[in-house]
Parts: C-alpha cells; sequence; structure tokens
C-alpha cells in the first residue's frame, strides 16, 4: 500500500532499533518491484513466498478486503502481525480474525498511530492527572481532498469497507476513546455530498462514552486539504484542551490547555476573557516508529 512507501518502512520500520526490514509483497508486480528495490530487501511473489520465509512479524497495508486472508494466513504461518485499519471488513470478521490470532498465538496490533503523537500524549497526562476534570465532550476531525480517482480503493465499499467514516474515522474513534475511554454507542449520518463515487465522502458520527461524556467525529474526503485543520476538542469540568493540525500523517499542528481553577463560581456574565491559554508544544516524534 501507499501508506507503507511513503510512511511506514521509511519512517517506522527502517529507523526502528528492533526491527529490519526483509521481504515485501505487493498485488501489483510493478510497485511490488520497485518498493523492493527502493528499500533493498527480498521480492516475493505472493503472500505464501513471504510467509515461508523466516520473517518474525508482517505488517499489512494492502486494500482492506484483503486483510482477512492475509491475516489468517499469517496468524497460521505463526508470524506476528501489524495490520492497517481497518481490522476486517465487518465487526464480524474484524472480531474472528482477532480470535484467529488469540488461538495461535500470534500477536496483532491495529496502526493507530495517532495516539503516540506528542501533543496527544501530553494531553492524555493531563487529563490523568485530573486537570481536565469530569470529561463532557470530545471532538475529532480528519478530512482531506479526494475526487474520484481511476482504480482508487478507498472509493468503493467493496474493496474499502467504506468511505470517509472507515478510513479516517477509526482513527478518531480510536484517539477519543483514548482520552476518554470507550464508547457505549455510536449513531452516524453519512452522505455523499460532492463526489460521485460509491463509498461515502461525508459523515458525522455522535457518540455516547461509557463514562457520559459526549463526543463528535466528522470526517470528509470533500473538504481541501488546507481549509481542514483536522480539530481536536476536549472539553470536562475544568476547562478543555484545544488542537489544530495534530491528527494527520506528520508530526505538525498546535495545542493548547485553558483549565481552571478549582472552586470557580457561576458567572452570571459568562465573561471569556481567558488569553491563549498553556501551549503544549512537546518535542515531535516519529509516531510510526512508536506505533
Amino acid at each position: 500500500g501507499g501508506i507503507a512507501r511513503r510512511r511506514t518502512i521509511p519512517e517506522g520500520i527502517l529507523k526502528a532499533n528492533n526491527a529490519e526490514l526483509s521481504v515485501v509483497f505487493d498485488i501489483n508486480a510493478q510497485v511490488n518491484a520497485e518498493v523492493a528495490k527502493d528499500f533493498d530487501a527480498e521480492q516475493a511473489a505472493s503472500i505464501e513466498a513471504l510467509l515461508n520465509t523466516d520473517v518474525e512479524a508482517v505488517y499489512i497495508a494492502t486494500p482492506a478486503h484483503l486483510h482477512g486472508d492475509q491475516l489468517r494466513a499469517c496468524a497460521r504461518a505463526g508470524k506476528h502481525v501489524l495490520c492497517e485499519k481497518p481490522l476486517g471488513m465487518t465487526v464480524a470478521e474484524a472480531q474472528e480474525m482477532i480470535n484467529v490470532c488469540k488461538k495461535m498465538g500470534i500477536k496483532l496490533g491495529c496502526a493507530f498511530m495517532m495516539r503516540f503523537v506528542a501533543q496527544h500524549a501530553e494531553a492524555l497526562k493531563l487529563i490523568r492527572e485530573g486537570k481536565l476534570g469530569t470529561p463532557t465532550y470530545a471532538r475529532a476531525q480528519l478530512s482531506c481532498w479526494y475526487p474520484p480517482t481511476e482504480g482508487a480503493w478507498r472509493q468503493d465499499p467493496a474493496t474499502g469497507g467504506g468511505g470517509a467514516l472507515i478510513d479516517m474515522g477509526g482513527h478518531c474513534i480510536d484517539l477519543l476513546e483514548m482520552f476518554f475511554g470507550k464508547v457505549a454507542r455510536l449513531s452516524c449520518f453519512i452522505n455523499n455530498t460532492v463526489h460521485d463515487y460509491k463509498s461515502e465522502d461525508s459523515a458525522a458520527a455522535l457518540l455516547f462514552f461509557e463514562n457520559g461524556a459526549l463526543g463528535t467525529v466528522d470526517t470528509f474526503f470533500c473538504i481541501p486539504d488546507n481549509s481542514s485543520k483536522n480539530a481536536l476538542e476536549l472539553y470536562g469540568s475544568k476547562g478543555s484542551i484545544l488542537a489544530k493540525g495534530t491528527i494527520g500523517q506528520a508530526p505538525a499542528g498546535e495545542m493548547a490547555a485553558l483549565l481552571e481553577k478549582d472552586g470557580k463560581d457561576y458567572d452570571s456574565q459568562q465573561a471569556r476573557t481567558e488569553g491563549q491559554g498553556m501551549i503544549i508544544a512537546p518535542e515531535p516524534i516519529n509516531t510510526y516508529q512508536r506505533a
């Protein structure tokens, strides 16, 4: 997949101190040869040939409809797996994939790397220290401009499982669950607002967390990249943590916390005179290496 060639191999595997790229396989023979050459790796002709080597773990970044069969093959071959999202095409398939790995004693991870962003780690620390108070509301947005493109598997639910929600919303929901805990219930609207491909280009979900907090996740394939600031908003009884641009592939964005002192009384004027708050700007880290 493109994400492997662009990010995970050069920024993750090759920079990790406990991993070595050995063999690659892509369903596109030309891409397979190019990636093997680019990263000085052996080229496997099939998933079976790859699994017949002495590799210990496999990273799966193929179109979503192939994840299930490929992961099961890895598990049967005794290979640990890091799989891109979505894990499976349905909840039932994803659970079955998890069960297979458990049965075979295989370690399975899903590539939710947004939780390793440096600002997000600092925000989580503030929440765990009680600085945000009782969690009340969270919002995460991840959007981009993704026009109709020939051969784009994400634009067909038969190969991608869905559109904007399943492709990008999974990152957002995983991130909000890291901050506020498990989601108990979820409802969603989807639509093709601009583009006319088979998958949705617009999605907005309403979340109800087990702790009583509310949340929203909005994902779009029809908002220009520079216009979408990929907002992250976390609110509690003692303040808020607000960010723009921290949800994405590259270490970027800005974050600030506006936190109140204990014992604040009701203000009938509802004056909003606080300044920019506490800037959260830790040293950027390589999220792909951490994931």
